[in-house]
């Protein structure tokens, strides 16, 4: 391995063959009820020699990298200023680098300026991936999100204005049986205010280690959906889904039980058809064994 990684580590689907760079470690806020993902690990920005050595290790044996991602879960958490000395660390090392990308929490788009993220813009991190999880204010509160709807349309309006592509993903099952057309509801109004360049679903899925917390934190008993409700619960999204421009729309990461793709608003009727074919059983499921995070 030509860097010493410091695991665990995460990235998403769409950034499996690109260079996966550590700009920092953990996340800043990681109070998520409904995610385990970096709660190992403390929340720190690497220095910039240390970024910068991962960056020469690896350049001479892949000159070719084309596509970065910025881990851990909040590099845009990071100075803009140090952001920008590895950004251009990068280009200097790799000159067919086509874009570098990150997670972005809430948090972040609140706190960089739009000027400031222009900048990052235009030294090449063009795409952030965004966990939006739901629009509901109510649930946002009992998962710990850390965020509010209104929050969320600023930040994301800020991201549109500096010109940066925003991939956000919305977490299926997340209300349970009791607040399940709250939640679809809130989102889909959520997703129809701002521009999105991407959307995607995740099932939701609850690791042992933080079950008790997250059932807690949910302040009354939490009903889980199954298969067919959750197929259910994507039908009314697809449905009310109204964005204010063509955004891609997916559900093949690995906690789906169902693989969709296509481009709403034009691909919807396609869409809600696979779906009928899945409620009527005439589509196979993907098994619970091969679904995961």
């Amino acid at each position: 391995m030509l860097i010493d990684y410091d695991m665990p580590l995460w990235r998403p689907p769409s950034e499996a063959d690109s260079f996966i760079l550590q700009a920092t470690l953990g996340c800043s806020f990681n109070h998520c009820s409904f995610c385990s993902m970096y709660r190992t690990k403390t929340f720190a920005v690497r220095p910039l020699d240390q970024v910068q050595a991962d960056i020469r290790a690896v350049a001479p044996a892949y000159p070719g990298v084309r596509r970065v991602f910025l881990a851990d879960g909040d590099a845009l958490a990071a100075p803009t200023e140090h952001l920008l000395a590895i950004l251009a660390t990068l280009r200097a090392a790799f000159p067919r680098l086509e874009r570098a990308s990150s997670y972005a929490l809430p948090a972040n788009l609140l706190k960089k300026s739009v000027e400031e993220l222009a900048q990052l813009r235009e030294s090449g991190l063009t795409l952030l991936y965004y966990g939006m999880e739901t629009g509901s204010a109510d649930l946002l509160k009992r998962i710990t999100k850390g965020a509010t709807p209104e929050a969320m349309i600023t930040g994301l309006n800020k991201a549109k204005e500096a010109g940066l592509r925003v991939s956000a993903t919305v977490i299926l099952g997340l209300g349970g049986q009791t607040y399940w057309r709250e939640h679809i509801d809130a989102t889909t109004d959520l997703v129809n205010q701002v521009e999105l360049d991407y959307l995607s679903t995740l099932q939701l899925m609850i690791d042992p280690s933080i079950h008790d917390e997250f059932h807690r934190k949910f302040r009354e008993p939490f009903q889980p959906q199954d298969d067919h409700a959750l197929l259910a619960e994507q039908i009314r999204l697809i449905e009310r889904l109204n964005p204010p421009a063509p955004l891609v729309f997916r559900s093949n990461h690995a906690s789906n039980a169902l693989a969709l793709a296509g481009e709403l608003p034009r691909d919807r009727e396609r869409l809600l058809a696979q779906l009928q074919l899945a409620l009527a059983g005439a589509v196979q499921l993907r098994p619970e064994w091969l679904r995961g995070y």
